[in-house]
């Protein structure tokens, strides 16, 4: 991965557009069973909306159910960080971008094979390639966290 991201929040407000900042810079969410890639069944890779850095590939997206894109793991390497996340009275373990810090959702223990992991990212955090063999490495190995 290239080094990181530096930007100042109003130069990442400019560059996202008020939603995406909202989710990517802010930590917020948008309505579950509202974002354009939940239903993508597209080949080719999950990049930051932020920075196009590459996190996810097409074929570790499963349906979950919850609203949300839902993956089993990030591409290999260290795409994505893990931090915990105590708001809204509960904790649970925040993912972002590795490269620019955006945050795109949650990652949660109750997923599908081979990790169990179910990541819950937001689709306005994310862009899609279509076709890119950017992402298309091998994912993370089974229950390795980042």
């Amino acid at each position: 991965m290239a080094d990181k991201i530096e930007r100042s929040e109003a130069e990442w407000r400019e560059h996202l557009g008020e939603e995406r900042y909202r989710i990517l810079r802010q930590a917020g969410t948008e309505a579950a069973f509202s974002g354009e890639l939940l239903n993508n069944k597209g080949d080719g890779a999950y990049v930051c909306g932020a920075c196009g850095e590459p996190l996810f590939a097409s074929r570790t997206k499963f349906e979950s159910g919850s609203g949300w894109p839902s993956f089993t793991a990030p591409v290999a390497g260290e795409a994505v960080e893990e931090i915990t996340d105590r708001s809204h009275g509960m904790t649970r373990t925040e993912v972002r971008c590795a490269k620019c810090e955006g945050h795109l959702g949650h990652v949660f223990p109750d997923g599908p094979g081979p990790t169990g992991l179910r990541y819950c990212i937001n689709s306005a955090s994310l862009d899609f390639a279509p076709g890119d063999e950017s992402a298309k490495g091998e994912p993370a190995a089974s229950g390795e966290r980042r």
